[in-house]
């Protein structure tokens, strides 16, 4: 009901626009389609009709992130990210040190693009380790960081439906990595009393259980793909819940499309969708975690347009 609601009103306004003779009346219309978008609160399950909704509204926030980023407030912060030596990222850390932050990075391993950027690298950390995390990650990481970002992921190019046969082991594995991940890092952090400013979850539109019907009609599938990021949102909103009393807001965001690695299976849409390039999707993250307050906390955004996501 949602999303039909949403999609009349950016046809309503696109209407104005295009019938207008102009002046006053043009005018107009433009400020009723501004006053439409600005009172929306979620984003659209479509996104072919996210993308064309925005280029047809030219919705610089959405088309071109840097008519609205600012990441000067980076400058001199503590940022620990996992998952950072490829991706996005790899390119989320890459603008953290262009930003003059002091970035830490967590992983298994780094790689030649991570190790020129110099910033620091605790490798021999894997999210699904608890013992790695509560001990090399906490050791080797020193002083307290002002923002967290879970960003390490798992997305395998596997068939995961009824019809082509299910892959348990890889739907555990995509949940241990997505969903517990996060809170092993996160608990970690907060127990050793390395947290002093947010945590950040990035998760993905694909736990949304309400857009299944939309992303997924008729065809199911990727099953642990959605399932772990539902897990992961469930539980970031718990962690939200329960840091409430320590100061600590937790955000979810959903990234946006964007032309990586873990995607590519999808690059056949890439453009319809208005998948972008790694360096503008960390642009993007990083829009959304400088709103990573206590007035968000446990809130679920899509950084394509900064709307909120319905669970």
């Amino acid at each position: 009901m949602r999303r039909t609601l949403l999609l009349g009103t950016a046809a309503c306004a696109s209407g104005l626009v295009l019938g207008s003779g102009g002046g006053v009346r043009a005018v107009r219309a433009q400020a009723a389609s501004m006053s439409s978008s600005d009172e929306r609160v979620f984003s659209l399950a479509d996104q072919v009709a996210r993308f064309a909704r925005a280029k047809e509204e030219n919705n610089r926030r959405y088309l071109d992130i840097d008519t609205v980023y600012d990441g000067s407030y980076l400058k001199g912060k503590r940022v620990l990210v996992t998952g950072g030596n490829q991706g996005l990222g790899l390119a989320i850390v890459r603008e953290l040190v262009a930003q003059g932050a002091e970035a830490v990075v967590v992983g298994r391993r780094s790689s030649p693009d991570l190790d020129a950027l110099g910033c620091q690298v605790i490798t021999g950390v894997d999210v699904t380790d608890e013992a790695a995390v509560k001990g090399k990650m906490v050791d080797e990481l020193g002083e307290p960081v002002d923002y967290v970002i879970n960003n390490a992921g798992y997305f395998p190019d596997i068939t995961d439906s009824v019809a082509d046969g299910m892959m348990f082991s890889e739907q555990l594995k995509q949940i241990d990595i997505c969903a517990l991940g996060p809170l092993r890092v996160s608990e970690a952090l907060v127990k050793a009393g390395k947290v002093r400013g947010a945590i950040v979850v990035i998760s993905s539109q694909a736990g949304s259980a309400e857009w299944r019907t939309t992303q997924n009609a008729d065809e199911g599938g990727d099953y642990g793909h959605h399932m772990s990021r539902a897990a992961c949102n469930i539980g970031g909103v718990l962690l939200a819940e329960e840091l409430k009393k320590r100061g600590v807001p937790v955000l979810l965001l959903h990234p946006g499309f964007n032309k990586t690695g873990m995607t590519s299976k999808y690059s056949h849409i890439w453009e319809v969708e208005g998948a972008v390039d790694a360096a503008v999707g960390a642009k993007r993250v990083l829009h959304e975690v400088r709103g990573a307050t206590m007035e968000r906390t446990g809130q679920f955004i899509n950084c394509e347009d900064g709307l909120r996501i319905p669970w």
